[in-house]
């Protein structure tokens, strides 16, 4: 499916409420009244898993394979590591518009990384994202959802990236673990 169908598509659902055809059975159970999307309660990241949780109450409800920073190990010390951060944050910023097939922004850093950065004097990086692929795709499709390729985002297919847009929102808790 291409950019501009998976953009029609998201305009679409966010727009058409409710959304005719959709009930909570199509949906698996992620759908409320009126076949409305209901948001999770939080994301969980598991870095040596790859793999992200997403919860509402204490089941999950979606799970997604991703791709980390080409220096996944360990928490993001500082700008360039090109580590993904571990820790509690919250899903802030969102953009439609990125050079990445949708964009949701991590609340990283905060006061802990700023401080720690702060004191071995180097700057602590931000723009700690959750994206699709590229826009402008370099290598091959199968190449970004098989390898670490981000700066430290945290990366997932369009599909699954137009599934974690329509499921979380602002405030969002993310934890990401090791």
């Amino acid at each position: 499916m291409s950019r501009d169908m998976y953009r029609k598509l998201l305009i679409l659902i966010i727009l058409a409420a409710p959304v005719a055809g959709v009930n909570a059975d199509s949906l698996g159970g992620l759908a409320g009244p009126a076949g409305m999307l209901q948001p999770v309660d939080r994301v969980v990241v598991h870095k040596g898993k790859r793999l992200m949780e997403l919860y509402r109450g204490p089941g999950v409800v979606a799970s997604y394979k991703i791709s980390l920073g080409l220096a996944p190990a360990g928490h993001k010390q500082r700008e360039g590591d090109y580590r993904t951060p571990e820790g509690s944050y919250r899903l802030t910023r969102r953009n439609a518009q990125s050079d990445f097939f949708l964009a949701v922004q991590v609340s990283y850093p905060e006061a802990a990384d700023i401080a720690l950065a702060r004191k071995n004097g180097w700057p602590p990086g931000g723009a700690i994202m959750v994206h699709g692929l590229p826009n402008q795709l370099k290598y091959s499709r199968d190449r970004y959802l098989s390898t670490d390729w981000t700066d430290g985002c945290i990366a997932l297919s369009n599909e699954d990236m137009l599934d974690f847009w329509l499921l979380t929102g602002q405030g969002t808790p993310i934890e990401i673990r090791p």
